[in-house]
C-alpha cells in the first residue's frame, strides 16, 4: 500500500530521493508497524519523538502493533525539540 511519509526540521534529510516539501509517497507492507517504517529509513527511535498518523499521535509503546497504517495514510515524524 501507499502511504506519505513525512519528516520534520532535523530528520528531513533521511527522506529518500524524490521527497518534496519534506514528504515522499512509499509504498509499505499492509502489515507494516510504525516502527518498521522508522527503522527502514534509518531514523534513530530515540529521535522519532512526535509520531502522528493522520494528525493522531502514537505514543512509542504502541508503534509495534500492526495495522496501523492504511493506503493514502500519511506518517509524519518530528524529533525532540529544545527551547521553548
Amino acid at each position: 500500500m501507499k502511504i506519505t511519509f513525512k519528516l520534520y526540521a532535523t530528520l528531513q534529510d533521511l527522506l529518500p530521493a524524490g521527497a518534496v516539501k519534506n514528504a515522499v509517497t512509499i509504498e509499505v507492507p499492509d502489515s507494516v508497524t510504525l516502527n518498521q517504517v522508522i527503522d527502514q529509513h534509518k531514523v534513530p527511535r530515540e529521535l522519532a519523538h512526535l509520531v502522528l498518523v493522520n494528525g493522531i499521535f502514537h505514543c512509542a509503546e504502541d508503534r509495534d502493533a500492526p495495522g496501523m497504517l492504511k493506503e493514502n495514510d500519511v506518517l509524519a515524524i518530528w524529533p525532540p525539540v529544545a527551547g521553548g
